[in-house]
């Protein structure tokens, strides 16, 4: 649900009166970007943190440490791990974030109970309104406008762009590489035929990755987004936590919430991520993108695509 450079690592904690002093998102960058160094205890820690970061502010150091198995102290050496000198320290941002609080919908909780009638279904509805509201809502609030636009200006400059996904994932890349061949002639979905990984092995320094998966994380991703950082590629991540393999290695990382009460990730945050970043694409592209999709929808009226 946030975006933050991978490879920032915070120093300690940020003075109060800092830009982003109470943004505990540099600090899930920085665990993310330790994890693969950290001993075995301090990694189940960090990564039940990355996992559940909501409860830094609200569960004290032991119940927190109870829920990821380990002791206490362990939080202390995963704080200092990322520069904190302890763990209250680490925690102070995640507190200030709860107090400072996110935006709301506007009267969910009535919308909510108006629609929480007709049984099991009516409350099936409002379960399932509830979570996509609160998913579109936390990755609004956090999101930085500075990452996205970063990552739009790679694709807009690369010589290609391949945005990967399977399973799941697959359908948010291919709806993202169809809308972006309206306006602009260098996105295309992978994999293509055969493998991700061939698609990769075929990429140059000054193409770009796409790539997205979501737990549980599929294996050809992490290795294709491997191998494109082996190469020099950049990589734009989309995951849905910061313990998410293809995170650490990114150029841009972002993170987005599945919430959902059924027992599926929920894709809606994803979805509404990948239309932002769309639309910055277009912005910032040097084409005439109005008028390129104008011509895009001219050509199928013309071949008789769209029903009159």
């Amino acid at each position: 649900m946030t975006s933050v450079a991978a490879g920032a690592l915070p120093i300690g904690p940020p003075a109060p009166d800092e830009p982003g002093g109470a943004d505990p998102q540099p600090i899930l960058q920085a665990l993310t970007n330790a994890l693969a160094d950290l001993s075995p205890q301090v990694r189940q820690a960090a990564t039940y943190v990355l996992n559940h970061p909501g409860e830094v502010a609200v569960t004290s150091m032991r119940g927190l440490a109870q829920a990821a198995g380990v002791k206490p102290n362990t939080l202390v050496r995963m704080a200092r791990a990322v520069g904190f000198e302890g763990y209250e320290d680490f925690r102070a941002p995640f507190q200030q974030q709860a107090a400072d609080g996110a935006p709301s919908f506007p009267d969910r909780a009535r919308f909510l109970r108006s629609i929480n009638e007709g049984g099991r279904h009516g409350a099936l509805l409002a379960d399932m309104a509830a979570a996509g509201l609160g998913n579109v809502e936390a990755l609004f609030a956090d999101v930085q406008t500075a990452e996205l636009k970063a990552a739009a200006d790679l694709i807009d400059a690369a010589r290609l762009t391949n945005v990967l996904g399977v399973g799941t994932a697959k359908p948010l890349a291919e709806n993202f590489a169809y809308v972006a061949t309206m306006a602009v002639d260098n996105v295309t979905a992978i994999p293509t035929i055969g493998l991700a990984i061939d698609d990769v092995a075929r990429m140059r320094p000054d193409d770009v990755l796409v790539a997205m998966t979501f737990s549980p994380y599929r294996v050809e991703i992490i290795d294709a987004v491997r191998l494109a950082t082996e190469r020099g590629i950049p990589v734009i991540s989309v995951s849905d936590s910061w313990a998410s393999p293809i995170l650490a290695p990114a150029t841009h990382a972002f993170v987005v919430p599945t919430d959902s009460p059924l027992p599926f990730s929920s894709s809606i945050a994803a979805v509404a991520l990948l239309e932002v970043l769309l639309a910055f694409v277009m912005a910032d592209a040097p084409a005439d993108v109005v008028g390129a999709i104008d011509a895009f929808h001219a050509n199928r009226r013309a071949a008789g695509i769209y029903a009159p």
